[in-house]
């Protein structure tokens, strides 16, 4: 009688359990590429207008975007900005405005990015700096009456 060489069975035990690790964890890696969250999973129901992107490739890259907003009071408006583009130096605005509203579909590059007729419009404005430090304001074009 013929007994089954140890040896041979642990290898191909050690060879399968091996397999299945490898199996597992291309497995986890493909559920986790396929699985990126965007803006279509945010509560809120974003949808984008408009966007600028400057031309300039040797200095700071300006990214402006103006996005209608379905549900407000439900939005999370630092998530949708974080979604964005950022380059290292430069800047990234997001002006939010509530759907039905009128919207900017023309932006601008500087410290005024589109006409002054959709400010009382905008609801928050996400902002990432060159440094990659991020806000959310909100109604950023209302003042503030300062008291002494």
């Amino acid at each position: 009688m013929l007994l089954p060489n140890t040896f041979t069975m642990k290898k191909k035990y050690t060879k399968g359990l091996f397999i299945l690790l490898i199996v597992i964890i291309i497995s986890w890696l493909l559920k986790d590429t396929f699985s990126q969250p965007n803006a279509a999973d945010l509560d809120g129901g974003f949808t984008e207008k408009a966007s600028y992107r400057n031309e300039n490739n040797t200095g700071p890259v300006q990214h402006i975007y103006s996005v209608s907003v379905k549900n407000p009071a439900n939005a999370n408006f630092e998530a949708y900005g974080s979604l964005m583009p950022h380059h290292k130096y430069g800047n990234t605005k997001v002006y939010f405005f509530k759907a039905g509203e009128p919207i900017p579909i023309k932006l601008y590059p500087g410290n005024i990015n589109f006409d002054a007729i959709y400010e009382p419009n905008c609801i928050a404005l996400y902002e990432k700096s060159a440094m990659g430090n991020s806000a959310v304001t909100l109604s950023p074009f209302i003042q503030k009456l300062k008291t002494p």
